[in-house]
């Protein structure tokens, strides 16, 4: 069985986070490949105290990208599952304040 520490893998910060994030209240995590909604949902209200209201599940398929010097090289990027995380509206996780 996994932790709360295992299901959230990293905060995803992008020029669409950050919107989701500001005008949303909206937080996007990439999670672990077996997790579910209620394991991310627990996992984040375990972690920054807050209350969950939704749970959107995303999973990104694999990329195919040529290197920058090189034409014959290609570079697959690995699939990956992201969660996007909507909170109360009186709630905020600090590890995101600050990033413009």
């Amino acid at each position: 069985m996994t932790t709360v520490y295992e299901i959230l893998r990293r905060p995803l910060v992008t020029e669409k986070s950050n919107y989701l994030v500001n005008r949303l209240n909206q937080y996007v995590f990439e999670v672990d490949r077996n997790a579910s909604r209620t394991a991310v949902k627990e996992a984040v209200e375990t972690l920054f105290e807050v209350t969950v209201l939704r749970v959107n599940i995303i999973n990104v398929p694999a990329k195919r990208s040529r290197r920058a010097r090189s034409r014959r090289v290609a570079v697959r990027q690995p699939q990956f599952k992201k969660a996007i995380v909507t909170l109360a509206p009186n709630d905020r996780i600090p590890f995101f304040e600050g990033v413009e």
